[in-house]
């Protein structure tokens, strides 16, 4: 139900530390749950992302560890890295601007690395995440190669809800920066969720409302032929 990853690389500072370790919640995706928005998360290599990276050689408590589950297994390569949209929503960055997710800004000060611009070094967009997918950026953003620089791939930078692991939720080593990892008020904010909401019920509702808006005239008119 929970797994230790260690970290490997600096694309998540500062919230994460090269050589920390995280404990991730796997049992909340066996019960139907999916990434939000906020959430830190582990996820399979979607195909490419790692490619050139050597698959680590581990030792034999390791192996045991990743047999009973504590560890992850050690044929697979993952990354870690923040959900910062949803299947649904659309997502872009102009260069010297935020990130916009639904038409509304983020703040990210509260997680984004000291020094780090929003998207400097690679702006994007606007995307519109297929449904059963996210979008990924980690927090040290002029130091991680995440869905913004994989765009050329299959899913186009996202990344299916089914290769994720599961939710990060602690930072349990070193004692010295025990911490958790909640999802930051900036995807709290009012009209988040509302805007991807009611752009997709628009999306849904549109072709019905426009054939029931051209029908509507002529069953009138064939109801006042009718009567006349």
């Amino acid at each position: 139900m929970v797994q230790a990853f260690s970290i490997p690389s600096d694309s998540m500072m500062n919230t994460l530390q090269r050589g920390d370790r995280v404990l991730v919640d796997k049992l909340t995706p066996w019960f139907g749950s999916e990434p939000e928005r906020g959430e830190v998360v582990v996820f399979h290599d979607p195909g490419g992302w790692l490619e050139g990276e050597p698959t680590p050689d581990p030792n034999p408590v390791q192996k045991f560890l990743s047999f009973i589950g504590l560890m992850p297994s050690a044929e697979e390569k993952d990354l870690i890295k923040r959900v910062i949209a949803v299947g649904g929503d659309t997502v872009g960055c102009k260069k010297g601007g935020k990130v916009v997710v639904n038409g509304k800004e983020l703040n990210e000060t509260a997680y984004i690395h000291p020094g780090s611009t929003p998207c400097d070094d690679e702006p994007f967009g606007p995307i519109k995440v297929p449904e059963g997918r996210i979008w990924v950026m980690g927090d040290n953003r002029q130091n991680s190669l995440d869905s913004r620089y994989h765009q050329e791939l299959p899913g186009s930078g996202t990344v299916a809800n089914d290769q994720v692991v599961g939710r990060a939720v602690v930072v349990a080593w070193p004692v010295t920066r025990w911490s958790t990892l909640p999802v930051p008020d900036t995807f709290d904010q009012p009209g988040l969720t509302a805007a991807a909401a009611s752009s997709a019920v628009a999306r849904m509702a549109g072709p019905g409302a426009l054939g029931l808006a051209a029908a509507l005239p002529i069953v009138l008119w064939r109801r006042r032929r009718r009567d006349g």
